[in-house]
């Protein structure tokens, strides 16, 4: 974030930057904007200019004053800057609560430009179902809030509109755009230094350690538990590389042993039948790839690995049919359905992260899975608020489970011994 506040702070500059001007209408003013056209002089290719912006666009560095979608056109579309108050590196993740103070601040302020839309509403809605208890202190807040904003110079006032309002496009997104705020589990599960940094609003604290008020936390002491953060960071990531340290010689075994294994799949390498859709214009090869009926190769290939059986629609149908006969084929339907849920559009997830949970997880569900304590307490932690990657570990456990286990059993099942058989067969003749 550091490169693209330096980009922005740039093209701000007053004597080198981008023009920044107030636009005169025939009713109005529009205080503060640059167009799209104008960024994109800034930077002399044209597709780098609109790639670069765009990215930026998506951060809420600047953003359109008539859009909720965060995202650059080269027209004459208006942008204005984000003040730096609200850049992501000065900011800490907001709350539901801030986000309901916020909603319900503009419904009190009765102007055209800041009523909301449809999905502001129904999130409005549901945050004042969700927080029934504390709502008049919500309220309270979001009037005081008003009082303030209405003695503040109307120019200013608008800006600071619409500057809020970009904040939240980009932490409460318009459904179906992007979510750059989105947290990926497998990262964070990925970092498993207990020590790691944290940022809070009163400063920087070691993350599971409670914040301390304000007025209890000094500023040196912020710093000097930054520098032990950092330390300890050091050693840990040093111990990980030692831990995953290999010799030369394994990676080489590795990676030959990985090359016969595929070699024969590989069309560069051995010619495949009928032809290679690669260095020709016959497609009958991705047709036979892509058919129900699959080959001696394909159904051989199901037993390098879970994943290679699970790719291919035949070799999934196939295991879910074997574990149907085991009664255990609830654990591939949750495996799968949480596949699916990390590609639904955004506006879909959060209740369909929730239909998977009464599915397959809560009490009394019609297909219950079996999972150890720690990942179903990280899961129903991750559901208060829902995104693609609340079943990662979930979906992790699971996956080990079949493999270790239904999935060694599937191999030496009849039901894929005679189909590799019968494959054979076929290829013989």
């Amino acid at each position: 974030s550091s490169c693209i506040e330096d980009i922005v702070t740039q093209i701000q500059d007053e004597t080198e930057g981008v023009p920044i001007r107030t636009v005169k209408s025939f009713m109005t003013k529009i205080p503060s904007v640059v167009t799209g056209k104008n960024y994109k002089l800034y930077i002399v290719s044209h597709p780098e200019a609109m790639h670069i912006g765009s990215l930026i666009a998506a951060q809420g560095y600047f953003f359109p004053i008539s859009d909720h979608v965060l995202s650059l056109k080269d027209d004459g579309t208006f942008y204005r800057f984000q003040a730096p108050y609200f850049w992501p590196s000065n900011c800490w993740e907001p709350e539901n609560t801030d986000y309901a103070i916020y909603l319900c601040k503009r419904t009190m302020q009765n102007k055209t430009r800041l009523e909301l839309a449809d999905y502001e509403a129904e999130n409005l809605a549901r945050l004042q179902r969700a927080f029934a208890r504390k709502w008049e202190f919500i309220y309270m807040q979001a009037e005081a809030q008003v009082k303030i904003d209405r003695k503040k110079d109307k120019t200013e006032r608008k800006i600071l509109d619409s500057q809020e309002r970009a904040f939240w496009d980009v932490h409460r997104p318009v459904p179906g755009c992007v979510n750059t705020t989105e947290m990926d589990i497998r990262k964070c599960r990925r970092m498993k230094n207990p020590h790691r940094v944290k940022k809070s609003v009163y400063g920087l604290v070691e993350e599971g350690t409670q914040s301390q008020s304000p007025i209890h936390t000094p500023a040196h002491h912020c710093r000097k538990g930054t520098k032990e953060d950092v330390e300890k960071e050091i050693i840990f990531l040093n111990t990980q590389v030692d831990r995953h340290r290999m010799k030369m010689s394994k990676v080489a075994e590795s990676l030959i042993s990985y090359t016969e294994q595929y070699i024969e799949y590989d069309p560069f390498v051995t010619g495949p039948e009928p032809s290679n859709p690669w260095t020709s214009d016959d497609p009958s090869l991705w047709d036979l790839e892509a058919s129900k009926e699959p080959s001696q190769q394909r159904v051989k290939k199901w037993g390098f690995s879970l994943e290679e059986a699970l790719k291919d629609p035949a070799g999934q149908e196939l295991f879910l049919k074997f574990l149907e006969s085991e009664f255990s084929s609830e654990n591939l339907r949750f495996w799968l359905a949480v596949q699916d849920l990390k590609r639904m559009p955004q506006q879909d997830v959060a209740q369909r992260a929730q239909d998977i949970w009464a599915e397959f997880l809560a009490e009394g569900a019609p297909s219950s899975i079996n999972l150890d304590s720690h990942s179903y307490e990280r899961t129903s932690q991750n559901l208060k608020d829902p995104g693609r990657y609340s079943y990662e570990d979930a979906q992790d456990h699971i996956y080990k489970l079949m493999k270790s286990d239904s999935y060694t059993r599937f191999l030496r099942s009849n039901v894929y011994q005679d189909l590799l058989m019968a494959r054979k067969k076929v290829n013989l003749q």
